[in-house]
């Protein structure tokens, strides 16, 4: 069992939705993507609260959590290791097809992460950070600026790309978030730009006050990342990958990062092995 779409199971090769729905016709829906180690959803809760959050913005309607919540752990406990994706999409709105709104979960293998990258710095007008409305924070499907920038990093020779704002401040990844170590504190940025909450930013934070290493929060110029004594790309499916180069900056690396990716595996095994 590798899809279930609105409580039913399909065959992974036959599942589907209405081509008439918004989702596919204008990348309208949200959705999250949630860690499964050996079976067990690692901060399920923390994901399923984002994605309300994501749907009251783009006033889609969301099916009985609990209900949501057994399906993934289904899929989960099928496929072990990986990654459990969670759609909601927005339906159709013409009145002349049947193309009602879906929740679609499957499972994922977990794709290749290198054990250190490199990015480059791309200004990302199309950032939330730029917008004044209600959508900040808000994970909806429609990445096609970030997955594209993603493209055009690695075509450039990058592992991937790191965001700025068109006044210079740095924001995340095009999927995941950031930090680094200047000075023995760690810094990120602050969530009031626009970026988008990372369950795993909160992680780290948590494996930051276990090991009594100070944290600032707020807004960096690049240049701030590029001098630092380490950069790190984090993410559900990343954990903390050091970043070794930044555009033409090579980062030194230190300590840090495992001490913090050590701490991060004793909080996902505490919380996963029941």
């Amino acid at each position: 069992m590798r899809v279930i779409i609105d409580g039913v199971p399909h065959d992974e090769h036959t599942a589907s939705v209405s081509v008439f729905d918004w989702a596919v016709v204008r990348g309208f829906g949200v959705f999250e993507v949630v860690r499964s180690y050996g079976g067990a959803l690692f901060r399920l809760d923390s994901h399923l609260d984002r994605l309300e959050h994501s749907a009251r913005a783009l006033t889609i309607a969301v099916p009985d959590r609990d209900a949501i919540a057994a399906d993934m752990r289904r899929v989960a406990v099928a496929g072990g290791d990986g990654q459990v994706r969670l759609v909601l999409t927005g339906g159709g709105r013409d009145a002349s097809v049947d193309a009602p709104p879906h929740t679609i979960v499957l499972w994922e293998p977990l794709p290749f992460v290198p054990d250190r990258m490199s990015v480059v710095p791309v200004v990302a007008p199309w950032h939330p950070a730029t917008d004044v409305g209600d959508f900040a924070g808000v994970k909806w499907t429609s990445y096609a600026p970030n997955m594209a920038t993603t493209d055009r990093a690695r075509r450039a020779g990058f592992d991937d790309a790191i965001l700025v704002s068109t006044d210079g401040i740095v924001l995340e990844g095009p999927t995941f978030t950031c930090a680094w170590v200047s000075e023995g504190r760690v810094e990120t940025p602050s969530l009031d730009l626009g970026i988008l909450p990372s369950i795993t930013r909160d992680v780290v934070l948590e494996c930051c006050s276990r090991l009594g290493i100070p944290v600032d929060e707020g807004r960096y110029p690049l240049a701030r990342v590029t001098s630092a004594d380490e950069v790190w790309a984090l993410s559900t499916l990343k954990q903390v990958v050091p970043v070794e180069r930044v555009g033409e900056s090579r980062i030194t690396g230190g300590p840090i990062a495992a001490r913090v990716a050590a701490t991060f595996v004793t909080i996902v095994r505490e919380e996963t092995t029941r």
